[in-house]
């Protein structure tokens, strides 16, 4: 893993997160326990704060940057991007979806894939919202989603217990 000051700040990395040995974590960065950050995902604290709270993940090839917060047991799906923005606890951004400066994805809420959440936007709690620019598709009692924090915890701790580097001949 890539892991760099910025400008005298050092990122605070929990001993009970993981990251994958190809993501990049730089500056003012904050991961909690059971936090992760999987292949080629970038957290660039250079411009602001980057915190994922307790068993948040950021997924492979995604980005946050510009001050970011992802919630507790939050998802940042493949190749997203969450730019100076906020994920509520257990909530979830779509693989290749955008959220914007100012925006708020609501607890338990779903972007959909793809889809853009401009800037300043709430994305209410338990909905799913989808397009470009997102709109609230669905409301929900319940999330269907919101264990997705709890499989990659495991699937970190799965990871630490499991995986080996094997070079190649």
């Amino acid at each position: 893993m890539v892991v760099r000051t910025f400008d005298g700040t050092e990122p605070q990395i929990h001993e009970e997160s993981h990251v994958d040995e190809t993501a990049v974590v730089v500056g003012d960065v904050t991961l909690e326990a059971d936090a992760s950050v999987w292949p080629n995902a970038v957290l660039r604290g250079d411009h602001g704060e980057i915190v994922l709270r307790e068993g948040a993940n950021v997924q492979d090839g995604a980005v946050c940057h510009e001050g970011a917060t992802i919630g507790s047991h939050a998802t940042v799906g493949h190749n997203a991007i969450v730019h100076a923005a906020t994920v509520e606890e257990r909530a979830l951004v779509g693989m290749g979806s955008t959220v914007l400066d100012g925006s708020v994805v609501g607890e338990e809420a779903m972007v959909a894939a793809n889809a853009l959440v401009q800037q300043g936007t709430d994305v209410p709690a338990r909905t799913l919202v989808a397009g470009v620019p997102a709109e609230v598709v669905r409301e929900y009692e319940e999330s269907p989603w919101a264990a997705a924090g709890d499989r990659y915890v495991e699937l970190a701790a799965r990871h630490a217990e499991t995986s080996e580097r094997v070079d190649s001949p």
